[in-house]
């Protein structure tokens, strides 16, 4: 009876994750991350500390990242972790495919703060607000971080997979 040769079997902890080029770079100038395994598309995704991450996007901005394709946030579920995301692309002209990565933060659910990139990228703006008013991740320098879909009186941050919602709503008037 002949034994077939069977690939050894990896759990996602143990499973090697090869650096795609931004990390690579990253890497060789000496910026704190960690690659994380690639999404469904193929972009790189690179996970950083908060108080990294602006030197961090700073030094992505000068690598050539110039447009911030988008800036959002997720809740991995009660008692865990919160999740500030950035997609980030290099545009330029003579590019077939514009080069993307996506940078997360993982933040913690009592105190979820990280600064803004406002200040790097203008179309955060918006963007780190609704995360603020629907996670409650406080984006520290932004320059007006309030309410933007909720009553400025709202209580809680209706995202988050712990939210209980409640029972009562008021009827305004609508013009």
């Amino acid at each position: 009876m002949v034994e077939e040769n069977k690939p050894e079997e990896t759990s996602p902890e143990t499973a090697i994750i090869e650096a795609g080029p931004t990390s690579r770079w990253l890497t060789e100038n000496g910026f704190e991350h960690e690659s994380l395994e690639r999404d469904h598309l193929g972009v790189e995704l690179i996970k950083v500390d908060p108080e990294f991450l602006l030197p961090l996007a700073t030094a992505l901005y000068a690598y050539g990242f110039n447009y911030l394709q988008c800036q959002g946030a997720y809740d991995l579920g009660p008692g865990k972790e919160l999740v500030s995301f950035y997609h980030l692309i290099k545009v330029s002209d003579n590019a077939d495919r514009p080069e993307e990565v996506r940078i997360k933060v993982f933040l913690p659910r009592d105190n979820p703060k990280v600064a803004s990139v406002y200040w790097i990228w203008k179309a955060a703006d918006w963007q780190e607000r609704e995360s603020y008013d629907m996670y409650g991740i406080v984006y520290e320098g932004h320059p007006d971080l309030k309410r933007i879909l909720m009553p400025e009186d709202w209580i809680g941050w209706p995202l988050r997979k712990d939210y209980v919602s409640p029972d009562f709503f008021e009827l305004q008037d609508a013009f």
